[in-house]
């Protein structure tokens, strides 16, 4: 299967023996989820007995400095199967991921929430796929939704932006529920951020990379506990996350539309002060050398992106 280059900025992951076994190790970021990480990790337990049949599994709970007694749920399931690693203090769900990740056994890597807001029971579905896709996203788009209606909007407008730069369709940009290789995950560590928009930055770098993405429907529960979204804060960080993320691989996909817009305004300017009788002429100067400026920067910006390449 023919991929895309890899900048050489991001860092080639150190392969071991026991990272290269086939299994799966999924990882759970926990964060002031006393009430939730019970239940779920009860319910994963048969799961796993399920999976197990045919494939290594383990189940990893990171616990992010948890103020709580996160930790206290997670130990009577600390088995040969469940294992607990803790930050000493909060680090972010970004980080907490990576932190399973570095102390996971297997080559694939499952990320699920410990609200019980995704369908852990699909689980298996997504690891059937991993012969054929380096990720399998679990896209909230059943028939199920439990995303509040305050979060719709930014949420779309986010994926149709996300969708056009990358140039593939993305129906959901930051599940939580997916199933990822473990070796691509890592050889984009370097520029994986340690907030919630580790996951948004994933899907962006592996689709401009030119991986095999997959994404499956499932259903979203309603979460037990205190959401941790600041929907206003998050919102404004994961559109800028989307511009630098996509500026990274493909600069030519922001600075194009911008200097179009910029063109257009131009021209918009120049023709309507015309017919108006008094032509604003250095106004429309400085938008048409502005636009001609952006351009420029962008295919210096794309050319330097290709000699790392």
């Amino acid at each position: 299967m023919t991929r895309l280059a890899t900048r050489t900025l991001v860092a080639e992951p150190r392969r071991s023996a026991e990272s290269a076994e086939d299994g799966v190790s999924i990882v759970i970021p926990a964060y002031k989820e006393e009430r939730g990480i019970g239940p779920v990790l009860q319910s994963l337990r048969g799961i796993v007995e399920q999976m197990r049949a045919d494939v290594p599994v383990e189940v990893i709970v990171v616990d992010d400095g948890s103020p709580d007694k996160t930790a206290d749920a997670v130990q009577p399931y600390v088995d040969d199967v469940i294992r607990l690693v803790r930050h000493p203090k909060n680090r972010g769900y970004g980080a907490s991921l990576k932190t399973g990740i570095h102390h996971a056994r297997y080559r694939w890597i499952v990320i699920t929430d410990a609200d019980g807001t995704y369908p852990n029971e699909d689980i298996p579905k997504l690891v059937a796929l991993r012969d054929e896709f380096e990720m399998v996203v679990g896209s909230r788009t059943g028939a199920v939704r439990n995303i509040p209606w305050l979060r719709r909007p930014p949420k779309w407008v986010l994926n149709k932006l996300a969708s056009y730069l990358s140039q593939r369709d993305i129906p959901d940009l930051n599940s939580g529920l997916r199933l990822m290789r473990r070796d691509v995950v890592e050889r984009f560590t370097r520029i994986l951020p340690d907030g919630f928009s580790f996951t948004t930055t994933i899907t962006l770098a592996m689709l401009s990379c030119g991986y095999a993405v997959k994404y499956m429907p499932i259903d979203y529960h309603k979460r037990e506990g205190t959401s941790k979204i600041r929907p206003i804060h998050d919102t404004l960080n994961f559109l800028k996350l989307i511009i630098r993320t996509i500026m990274f691989f493909d600069p030519l996909r922001v600075f194009i539309p911008v200097s179009a817009i910029f063109m257009l305004a131009a021209l918009g300017v120049g023709v309507g002060s015309s017919i108006a009788g008094k032509l604003m002429d250095v106004t429309t100067v400085l938008l048409f050398s502005t636009s001609v400026q952006l351009l420029a920067i962008g295919m210096l910006a794309d050319m330097v992106n290709r000699r790392l390449d």
